[in-house]
């Protein structure tokens, strides 16, 4: 188990496509392998990837937390809003085995925008500058976790993005690859 706080982007990235993974595999077996996605080439208005399925677009933004963590809120990037259908997805994950679930839910439902940032707390940088005074970030929101929605597992992040589709049972799916 690797708890090395400088290989927090590492960790970060590996989430991310651990998450994508099993979404590109939940597609796969449930959904005609619809599930398509695409990274932005600069971080500026707040999403780390766009996924598109049946004809919903959503950009993304990924946060992370162990599930032994006791953090209560996180910081969304306002360029999010502008975007339609929107998300944010908070992966929880078991520290020693990177397991995920659950996953929290910000995000109005599938083609539908994003529910409004506005009147949330500025964020600050978490370090002071020379006189120690933490400075504003206009460009991000505290959004608290009660305002996410708890979803315990893939399928139900699937079906919370892209609505339930031409999703078919396990069952269906294996009976079809025979």
């Amino acid at each position: 188990m690797m708890l090395d706080t400088h290989q927090s982007v590492y960790r970060e990235h590996l989430l991310e496509h651990l998450v994508l993974g099993e979404l590109l595999k939940h597609s796969w077996i449930h959904d005609n392998a619809s599930l398509e996605i695409s990274h932005p080439s600069v971080d500026r208005a707040g999403y780390d990837v766009v996924l598109e399925s049946n004809g919903i677009t959503r950009h993304v933004q990924f946060k992370s937390s162990a599930r032994t963590a006791k953090t209560s809120r996180q910081n969304i990037h306002m360029g999010l809003s502008v975007k339609p259908s929107a998300c944010v997805v908070w992966t929880h994950f078991d520290p020693s085995t990177l397991e995920l679930g659950p996953f929290l839910f910000f995000g109005g439902g599938p083609g539908e925008p994003m529910p409004s940032l506005s009147g949330l707390p500025v964020a600050k940088h978490t370090k002071g500058n020379a006189e120690g005074v933490k400075l504003e970030r206009p460009n991000l929101r505290v959004l608290p976790r009660a305002r996410f929605s708890v979803l315990d597992s893939i399928p139900s992040l699937y079906v919370a993005l892209f609505g339930g589709g031409s999703l078919v049972s396990p069952a269906e799916a294996d009976s079809a690859h025979l």
